[in-house]
């Protein structure tokens, strides 16, 4: 469904990413995780073209994004939810959740509407419809841009990082929104600190350094039996 060849990206003199090969299939569960700087958000914004490669290709379902087809492929088939949570403040969560079905997507008012309205109450706030963001905790602002996502209806959505901007309080509930999708036959590639999370969810984790993957596996692997010296170090300084 995504596969990533020979990726690499750079700002300015600085190199982020450096040669990323990676392949993520339909309905696959990645997470990402690594030291802060690893170039794991990079990454993920590669997969949708936010961030252009310096060099390598970008492959969605078969498809290698260019700048002629990228706006229509990744409109098509890549949703993606942001460490913050970029919902239009002057517009009712309802209005948030259904312009771009009906703009992007041509459909009508009443079937945005229902859409909405479903993917709410699988985040668990159909009753928050008719307000405004600013009047919502950041935990259910999170809630309803994962709501938004799943609006669009696309085969993968990508998480850079969804609960690093919460209160601690209310990452749980972003997380159980998470879990309850990874049963879906969606395709998820998420960033994230949460250890617990990608314990339960990822179908495999891969764990990115210096700008490079240094180290892929299943949950059970990763976390009781890393080979890399690296991941080593990382998961003795964050799980205890």
């Amino acid at each position: 469904m995504i596969r990533l060849e020979n990726v690499c990206k750079n700002f300015g003199d600085l190199q982020v990413l450096k040669n990323v090969n990676l392949e993520v299939k339909e309905g696959e569960k990645l997470v990402i995780i690594g030291p802060s700087g690893s170039g794991k958000s990079t990454t993920v914004r590669c997969m949708n073209f936010l961030e252009e490669p310096t060099s390598g290709h970008v492959y969605i379902d078969g498809q290698k994004l260019t700048h002629a087809n990228k706006t229509k492929i990744i409109r098509e088939s890549i949703s993606m939810v942001f460490q913050q949570f970029n919902l239009y403040p002057h517009m009712t969560v309802l209005k948030n959740l259904t312009i771009a079905p009906m703009k992007l997507h041509h459909k009508s008012k009443k079937e945005a509407e229902d859409l909405a309205y479903h993917y709410l109450d699988v985040v668990g706030l159909r009753d928050k419809a008719h307000v405004y963001p600013t009047t919502l905790s950041g935990g259910q602002q999170q809630r309803i841009a994962i709501a938004r996502a799943l609006c669009a209806q696309t085969k993968i959505i990508l998480f850079d990082e969804p609960t690093s901007a919460l209160d601690p309080e209310t990452i749980q509930e972003v997380l159980d929104v998470m879990i309850k999708l990874a049963k879906e036959n969606i395709t998820m590639v998420v960033v994230t600190h949460e250890m617990g999370f990608a314990r339960q969810v990822a179908d495999r984790v891969v764990f990115m350094a210096d700008g490079q993957i240094i180290e892929e596996g299943t949950p059970d692997h990763f976390f009781e039996n890393p080979s890399n010296e690296r991941v080593k170090q990382f998961l003795g300084k964050i799980i205890r």
